[in-house]
């Protein structure tokens, strides 16, 4: 594999210079310790995912929330019918159409989200840190950008 880097061999090496083994690191050392932190709270890194996307918008379809938490559909279906059994989430038909399925949160999801909504920003200001307000907008900016990109490889 050539690599388009510019590397400087006396600090660097291959992999300091490649961008999706910088994302990967840095997300899997926030997922990991994330994760740690909220085990005790009896809740995941996922279980915040959907949490996450039920508190910006309640009542989505399991695609919408495949796609807005990045876990794969079957995934997600179990890890719902887990939250579901704890009482965390509610399945409800939509009433402009029953063969549509929404997914709630429950009064104890919602509990459950104030605990972890701390434990969340603290993180994102741990990773921040040293950062100005504006260049923490361009590094969201551009990682949106960059997801969007990926687009391109799905033809």
């Amino acid at each position: 594999m050539t690599w388009p880097l510019t590397l400087r061999a006396d600090t660097m090496g291959p992999l300091d210079g490649y961008l999706p083994y910088l994302l990967n690191r840095a997300g899997a050392r926030i997922a990991e310790a994330f994760g740690k932190e909220v085990r005790p709270l009896g809740a995941t890194l996922q279980t915040w995912r959907v949490l996450a996307a039920l508190r910006e918008r309640d009542g989505r379809r399991m695609g919408d929330l495949s796609q807005t938490t990045s876990i794969e559909v079957s995934t997600l279906t179990r890890l719902v019918d887990s939250m579901e059994a704890k009482g965390l989430v509610a399945r409800r038909h939509a009433a402009a159409d029953a063969r549509v399925v929404a997914l709630h949160v429950t009064a104890a999801g919602r509990r459950l989200t104030q605990r972890l909504l701390p434990v969340a920003e603290r993180y994102e200001r741990v990773a921040l840190q040293g950062f100005e307000a504006r260049e923490a907008e361009a590094l969201k900016a551009a990682l949106r950008r960059l997801y969007a990109n990926m687009d391109a490889l799905k033809a």
